[in-house]
């Protein structure tokens, strides 16, 4: 049987899938809707097992890699969930202290592809904290759609919090050179906008694909922003224009980057929805953003 690939797949299937994973409709939903699709060897359980997150061949910085020192640590976040477990990374070889980076999961806690960035970020010669805001419930379940039922026990603001909490925690460790950035990926762009919103001393966030603050929000900004957006996203795309304005009227640097004909999700190299080209372009540009902001 030929091994299916996205080109195999109407774009009418991933927009259904970006519904599910957002929550938008339920399992017994989504498999009811892609049934619409089963014809000939797409069957719903090519469907199926096509659209779930492949981790296993899909991570690029293995854990005991040998250029990083990588590590689980709990931090206390007083405000959000208590105690938050988070992978601390960070090279081997730097003798220096390091800029910061905290690196924020999407909506179904900290799962290998998240855990995987943080490394990715550490090898380029920062010290990086990926938390899980699903510490309070038991951490991330193993897989993605139990993450997702956890995650929505949770309110965002709370889990904005913990993530507050781990800026404070980062900045203030003996190796980080006092200067601290986020990125963070669907919900975990969300929360890199809003931690320029709330953190006065942020030096700077790279949101993906993440949902806007209010005009209200928006004009507390102080740290510079690199924004990557998908062409193919309009649920979230439609709110860049009022924020744009916002962050133009009040002199606040950003970057916004359109990448033309991929998905929400096209950085995540563990699903069909990864575009190689937008993901590696994108990234060198958050790295490139990063050494110029926190190496000072």
């Amino acid at each position: 049987m030929k091994k299916l690939t996205k080109e195999d797949i109407s774009q009418e299937v991933f927009d259904l899938y970006d519904d599910y994973a957002h929550n938008k409709i339920d399992r017994r939903r989504f498999v009811e809707k892609l049934s619409l699709f089963a014809v000939g060897a797409l069957t719903v359980p090519s469907l199926l097992s096509f659209m779930t997150p492949n981790y296993l061949d899909s991570i690029l910085i293995k854990p005991g890699d040998p250029r990083l020192k990588s590590k689980y640590i709990t931090y206390e976040s007083p405000k959000g969930g208590g105690k938050i477990k988070a992978l601390l990374s960070q090279s081997t070889e730097t003798k220096k202290k390091l800029p910061g980076i905290i690196v924020v999961h999407e909506n179904r806690g900290l799962n290998p592809y998240i855990e995987d960035v943080a490394r990715r970020a550490a090898v380029e010669g920062f010290i990086t904290l990926a938390p899980d805001a699903l510490s309070p419930l038991g951490g991330y379940p193993g897989n993605d759609d139990d993450g997702r039922e956890l995650q929505k026990k949770r309110t965002r603001e709370e889990m904005l919090e913990d993530f507050i909490a781990a800026y404070n925690y980062l900045i203030s460790h003996k190796d980080c050179n006092g200067q601290v950035g986020v990125v963070g990926f669907c919900f975990g762009g969300w929360i890199a906008n809003m931690m320029a919103v709330k953190i006065p001393t942020l030096s700077a966030a790279v949101p993906y694909y993440g949902g806007q603050p209010t005009a209200e929000e928006a004009a507390q900004i102080k740290a510079p922003l690199l924004l990557h957006y998908a062409g193919l996203d309009s649920r979230i795309n439609e709110g860049w224009p009022a924020y744009e304005t916002i962050l133009v009227k009040n002199r606040v640097e950003n970057t916004a980057y359109t990448y033309p004909g991929v998905n929400h999700g096209f950085h995540n190299n563990t699903t069909p929805r990864y575009d190689e080209a937008a993901a590696t372009l994108s990234w060198t540009r958050t790295i490139n953003f990063f050494k110029e902001k926190l190496n000072k």
